[in-house]
């Protein structure tokens, strides 16, 4: 059975602020708020969704960050302790082909939401690749179960959680050791089916050579469970949360920034830049590495500068918006351009000492006016380009447009058609903007990396170290990266409230 939130009442009419609107504070604040619990939630930003927020001009509406729905058991998970169900918030469709990948030399594959059209395919790609594929798939199938029922939700705040027998049992039949790129080589032979099974890892922000294997399992979340989307975007994900928070009784408080967490033996307060809030719980969603090192004295920190810097954290990204005043016949949903090096391209990403614009890289192109004709007038695109770059890089207005023209000309190859002189809109949103709006650590465009000395036990606590009565979720915590994932981390951190004593 999967771990869910008991039903037990704590400490009632509670206050609580929540620090930060995105998925982790929305996710949060709906769960307490449901649970009788007063909250206030206190977002810098002008509205809710932190990085998955929404952009929307002259008819054209973008997601802002977040684009892939996957894992749809765990939304559905999420929703049923709100009493809630996924189809009567909003509309999900399956996308099919699920996404299309060019490869430098030329040629492209579409990965389908049909078992028996990627097991055709991966025939294509090398001898006997589909019985393969089929047999690889079982296997990862198994082994997110596992993970889904006895490691995903597991609060590894309690030392108990770390030797219960079942844990450690089901753990060894897990390939924990090892990174992903290995564990594919050892199966597949070809170099262009291992690329279409390793490119998934950069949903949790890693490198092939970096991750550990046992998130091959994400194969089967891509291929058995499926790609889907939520007619008019991950942002009606987002406004339904808040709607749910407000229909709850959630205060909000936009375009306040929170500048110090006070604690004199707990945590029972915070400034912002335009008032003082007394709370009984301080439970903060935003950058965790910013929080710490920013909202706290030195003697609370759990974690100090040496501990952050000495961690291994996600690329940055360039990300730009195009409102494009035409179609493109010959892209899908869904697009990825892996570069001719691969090893080469995460060196480039992963350069901790001398972070430089690449030479090439590999980009990610997402068309939502593919399947949903809610989101730009009619007979035109959305366009979103995702290019992942070093953290730390420099970021200038030059550079910005000098990749602008490089990866958008390139598309225009891919697509058969211009682009270039047909916007109507065009924004760049890029490294010091990660760090302008969401505070994000070195400008990463997701946190920490889940390499094996980063993930379950070894990521940042839900709860300080130092300090009581402050806490901590979102994608720096157990489980870590994605939007299901911070909806565990929110369901994780509830359980824990409810239950304390």
């Amino acid at each position: 059975m999967i771990k869910t939130i008991t039903k037990e009442v704590f400490y009632y009419n509670m206050k609580n602020i929540v620090v930060g609107a995105g998925i982790g504070g929305l996710s949060i604040a709906a769960l307490l708020a449901k649970k009788g619990q007063q909250v206030t939630v206190i977002e810098k930003n002008s509205t809710p969704g932190g990085r998955a927020r929404l952009y929307s001009e002259k008819g054209f509406k973008f997601d802002m960050g977040p684009s892939w729905y996957l894992m749809p058991d765990i939304f559905e998970d999420y929703f049923k302790e709100l009493e809630i169900k996924v189809t009567d918030i909003y509309n999900l469709v399956r996308i099919d082909p699920s996404y299309r990948i060019f490869f430098e030399d030329g040629s492209k594959v579409d990965v389908y939401a049909s078992l028996e059209d990627n097991i055709k395919l991966f025939d294509e790609l090398e001898p006997e690749g589909g019985e393969k594929l089929k047999k690889y798939l079982e296997k990862a199938e198994k082994h997110y179960k596992i993970a889904k029922e006895d490691l995903l939700y597991r609060d590894y705040n309690r030392l108990l959680n770390l030797i219960d027998g079942r844990l450690l049992l089901n753990g060894l039949r897990l390939p924990i050791f090892g990174d992903i790129d290995s564990f594919i080589q050892g199966i597949f032979s070809s170099d262009k089916a291992k690329r279409i099974l390793e490119y998934s890892i950069g949903f949790v922000g890693g490198s092939p050579k970096n991750t550990p294997s046992i998130y091959y399992i994400m194969n089967h979340v891509d291929f058995k469970l499926g790609v889907w989307y939520p007619i008019e975007g991950i942002w009606k994900v987002i406004e339904q949360l808040y709607e749910i928070c407000l229909k709850n009784g959630v205060e909000f408080k936009f375009n306040e920034a929170v500048e110090k967490i006070n604690v004199k033996g707990v945590a029972h307060s915070v400034d912002t830049d335009i008032q003082h809030y007394i709370s009984d719980n301080i439970i903060v969603t935003a950058d965790y590495a910013y929080s710490e090192l920013n909202l706290l004295d030195e003697e609370n920190r759990s974690y100090d500068k040496s501990y952050w810097d000495s961690k291994l954290f996600a690329p940055t990204a360039l990300v730009i918006y195009i409102g494009l005043n035409k179609k493109l016949t010959k892209l899908l949903h869904h697009n990825l351009y892996l570069a001719g090096d691969w090893n080469l391209d995460f060196e480039t990403l992963y350069d901790p000492d001398t972070p430089s614009w690449p030479n090439e890289v590999s980009y990610y192109v997402n068309i939502t006016s593919k399947t949903d004709p809610t989101v730009a007038p009619k007979g035109k695109e959305t366009i979103f380009i995702l290019i992942p770059l070093p953290s730390g890089i420099k970021d200038t207005y030059e550079n910005r447009e000098k990749w602008y023209q490089q990866i958008v000309s390139h598309l225009e190859k891919l697509a058969d058609e211009k682009i270039i002189g047909y916007e109507e809109v065009k924004t760049i949103f890029g490294p010091e903007d990660f760090k302008r709006d969401y505070n994000a650590y070195n400008g990463t465009s997701l946190g920490l990396v889940h390499t094996l000395n980063q993930s379950a036990i070894f990521r940042p606590s839900h709860l300080s170290k130092k300090v009581k009565n402050l806490y901590y979720t979102g994608q720096y915590t157990h489980p870590g990266i994605g939007l299901p994932l911070v909806l565990i981390s929110s369901q994780i951190l509830v359980d824990r409230l409810i239950k304390k004593t």
